[in-house]
């Protein structure tokens, strides 16, 4: 008889496990589990098996299971997987949903930091809200095995329902073409908060992926949108970039993928960036004027902070409001950059006192010591305290604290 197997084992493997299914004719359901935790729960993660078991209509298999601490929603995601395979079952078995995971985003919320989470690693998804990030993203892209894509997809399903995430916004990054609307169906249903379009080259992608969702909000009776972050990886897509940025209302974002982008120009990528500049700069102009947060790539030497906080003030100088991490570590550091300095903000006070006194005194110049103050300058001051504010650095009335010393 056929066997499949599902989940991941090995000495640097936790919270997974690895399930190995045959069908057979006759016998009944029998179960090897091998757990360090056997012990304590051995018998809970047995009933949990034939209990799913049963759910799927299967009444002799033969079972095996190499469990590294898996938790139930992926034992769970790991046996529907199994039994999919084999049987080419369309019946889920779908975890309710935790109370926590019921939140909203918003269209203009931080998206400083998103962390990558590979799709098809429960160990990293546990933990990983612990570490605030502004986002996860629960990616069944490039880090997902092109083998081991349809189970990550169920265990992404079933996280999006158990995981606390603890407020980060909850994102996907789906596949290319069909594959990828095919993520849609299974996941916009369980309170995705945004979607990646992965390699977008043009307009016409967007709208698809946008097309989709609203037909299966419509279908399951919801009304929260979903948000699109598009992410331009290829020539084609940075010179279409302004025809991406606003394709829908639902963008909210768009990213650039630097590893992606240089190897379509045929280049290497370096830390000083002079052959991804023009890219970047495009991508931070077609998103300033659509309206929507530009964000830079992620930066991959885990291990150079330092490195790290001068590619962030680098970003911030250029225009972008946020980039990709890819370790815990990373998401401090790239806050840090993105948030005001408190160079920049008393600066920014002082910009904006001097304005409301000159206004107040009928001065058509605005000055501040011997230097002219040009609105635009007001306005950047205005954006910096309002940044400043939102992230909790200024109360609301600092300007009367900032009066009440004088």
């Amino acid at each position: 008889m056929k066997q499949v197997i599902t989940g991941n084992t090995g000495p640097r493997i936790r919270s997974d496990i690895e399930v190995m299914l045959e069908l057979t004719e006759t016998g009944g359901i029998e179960l090897n589990l091998k757990s360090k935790v056997k012990t304590m729960y051995g018998k809970a993660i047995e009933r949990q098996c034939r209990d799913l078991l049963h759910y799927f209509g299967i009444e002799n298999a033969r079972l095996s299971m190499n469990d590294s601490g898996a938790l139930p929603f992926v034992i769970a995601a790991r046996i529907e997987a199994a039994v999919k395979a084999l049987t080419g079952t369309e019946k889920c078995f779908i975890p309710e949903m935790a109370a926590e995971n019921l939140y909203a985003s918003s269209r203009d919320r931080f998206r400083f930091s998103r962390l990558y989470l590979p799709g098809n690693s429960p160990g990293m998804f546990l933990n990983a809200g612990l570490h605030s990030p502004d986002g996860v993203i629960l990616d069944l892209e490039d880090s997902v095995a092109p083998e081991r894509k349809d189970e990550a997809r169920i265990l992404v399903r079933n996280a999006l329902r158990v995981v606390n995430f603890y407020g980060a916004e909850r994102m996907i990054r789906i596949n290319q073409g069909e594959r990828g609307l095919d993520d849609l169906e299974m996941l916009i249903p369980h309170n995705v908060h945004l979607v990646l379009i992965p390699k977008c080259e043009d307009a016409e992608t967007v709208r698809k992926v946008d097309n989709r969702i609203r037909e299966i909000k419509a279908r399951e009776g919801q009304n929260e949108m979903v948000f699109l972050m598009p992410i331009i990886e290829s020539a084609a897509g940075v010179e279409h970039a302004m025809e991406i940025a606003t394709a829908a209302k639902s963008v909210v974002a768009m990213a650039i993928g630097l590893e992606d982008y240089t190897a379509d120009l045929g280049v290497q990528r370096t830390k000083e960036g002079k052959e991804s500049l023009y890219a970047r700069n495009r991508l931070v102009v077609a998103s300033k004027a659509a309206g929507i947060q530009p964000i830079d790539s992620v930066f991959s030497d885990v291990g150079d902070m330092e490195g790290l906080l001068n590619n962030v003030l680098s970003a911030k100088a250029m225009g972008f409001e946020g980039m990709g991490c890819i370790h815990p570590r990373q998401i401090a550091v790239i806050r840090e950059g993105f948030s005001p300095s408190p160079q920049e903000l008393e600066k920014a006070k002082k910009i904006v006192i001097a304005y409301r006194d000159a206004l107040e005194k009928g001065l058509g110049v605005v000055a501040l010591g011997t230097k002219m103050i040009d609105p635009p300058v007001v306005a950047r001051a205005e954006k910096t305290i309002t940044l400043a504010v939102r992230l909790g650095l200024l109360p609301e009335n600092w300007i009367d604290l900032e009066e009440s010393k004088n």
